[in-house]
């Protein structure tokens, strides 16, 4: 559930020719902007007004946009032209058919996995929009427990480790399979002995040692 106050809500469509029109698209982007998103909906505006918030913050407005997909696996390239290209700060819902996702760029594109619509989860926790826009970010893009837990660190420092936790775990599953398929004895050990310092290089950072 997106537990965000009623009096956010906006409801506004917003024409998708606007954004490709206007957007410094590749033609390729635009013409997947045509073939892969349906409609562009505003949700929600969250401000320092209506949030009843006390102390003013750098950030001014953060605003749900919802887009409808004509195809699951559209590219992310258009997601990250909106988010770079607009003023605000952006959280973004994807919908196609049953299957919802939440998106947001900060500094690069986070994306959750494909979720049904009950298992879809955004809640506002901060005394300023700043640490709201923070709060938001963290959880869409952190989806370590280990990570996310680590109160101490700021939000560039959280996810710096959330993407070398990600570059190791995929590391880990190519290494893996190239063990198994490893005919030769040597080459074999080679492989596993690097597989052993992915793992060991994960577990550190999962344990906080790195």
């Amino acid at each position: 559930m997106i537990d965000f106050p009623s009096r956010t809500r906006v409801g506004r469509r917003l024409p998708k020719e606007a954004f490709y029109q206007h957007l410094p698209l590749t033609k390729t982007l635009k013409e997947k902007f045509v073939s892969d998103v349906e409609r562009i909906d505003v949700a929600n505006s969250l401000t320092k007004e209506n949030l009843n918030l006390e102390q003013a913050s750098e950030v001014k407005e953060i605003l749900l946009l919802v887009i409808q997909l004509k195809k699951q696996n559209f590219d992310g390239k258009l997601v990250e032209a909106i988010a770079r290209q607009n003023p605000h700060k952006l959280i973004f819902l994807l919908e196609y058919e049953d299957y919802r996702q939440l998106a947001v760029y900060h500094r690069k594109l986070y994306q959750t996995e494909w979720m049904k619509l009950e298992k879809v989860g955004l809640s506002l926790s901060g005394s300023t929009l700043s640490a709201i826009w923070e709060d938001l970010v963290r959880q869409i893009a952190l989806h370590s427990e280990a990570v996310a837990g680590q109160k101490e660190q700021n939000l560039d420092e959280q996810l710096k480790k959330q993407d070398e936790i990600d570059r190791l775990q995929k590391l880990i599953k190519k290494t893996e399979a190239a063990v198994w398929k490893e005919p030769q004895p040597k080459k074999k050990y080679a492989l596993y002995t690097k597989l052993q310092g992915y793992q060991k290089q994960l577990e550190d950072i999962i344990d906080g040692k790195a």
